[in-house]
């Protein structure tokens, strides 16, 4: 195998990309259920009794809708770009480092949009701004956290280079 650690990349970006997908599609197909989870979060009706942030809740239902659809359109995107960029580092496995290099900016893009939904999403605006941590029934800070610290990983992967290898003299 000529570049193990290209393949590995190209893989799990497609896996990333896998699970951006089915995320995509779970909210399309069991729409109410997530839109549930979405107003829960934003009313912020499943906090603590007598929370002093209550304030920061919203409870207009347009907002509910226009923020999931966000989320859903945010998901969408980086299911295609990670699969994306998954096919083109898969078909520059054996390119120069420059080609290679390019291609990997679909993969840093896909994982940025990804830090974007789950940490900034999920875990500072609906954890932290909105108390979603206070629910015991709507609370998806822990998946989140798992998540963000996944696509960390793997951009840590994706950044890394194989080791330069000796030219071997033709005999």
């Amino acid at each position: 195998m000529k570049h193990p650690l290209r393949l590995l990349q190209a893989f799990t970006l497609f896996l990333a990309g896998l699970f951006g997908f089915f995320v995509f599609l779970g909210n399309l197909m069991d729409y109410d259920s997530n839109f549930q989870f979405v107003k829960h979060v934003l009313s912020m009706d499943t906090t603590f009794e007598g929370n002093a942030l209550m304030w920061r809740a919203i409870t207009t239902p347009w907002v509910w809708t226009v923020g999931y659809i966000g989320i859903i359109i945010a998901e969408g995107a980086f299911a295609a770009i990670a699969i994306i960029g998954a096919i083109k580092l898969y078909l520059r496995r054996d390119a120069d480092v420059a080609t290679y290099d390019r291609a990997r900016g679909w993969g840093y893009t896909a994982y940025a949009l990804g830090f974007a939904i789950w940490f900034i999403g999920f875990i500072i605006i609906g954890s932290e701004w909105f108390a979603m941590w206070q629910s015991s029934s709507w609370n998806g800070k822990e998946t989140a956290m798992g998540i963000v610290t996944l696509w960390a990983g793997f951009a840590v992967l994706l950044a890394m280079n194989e080791p330069a290898r000796e030219v071997e003299a033709k005999a």
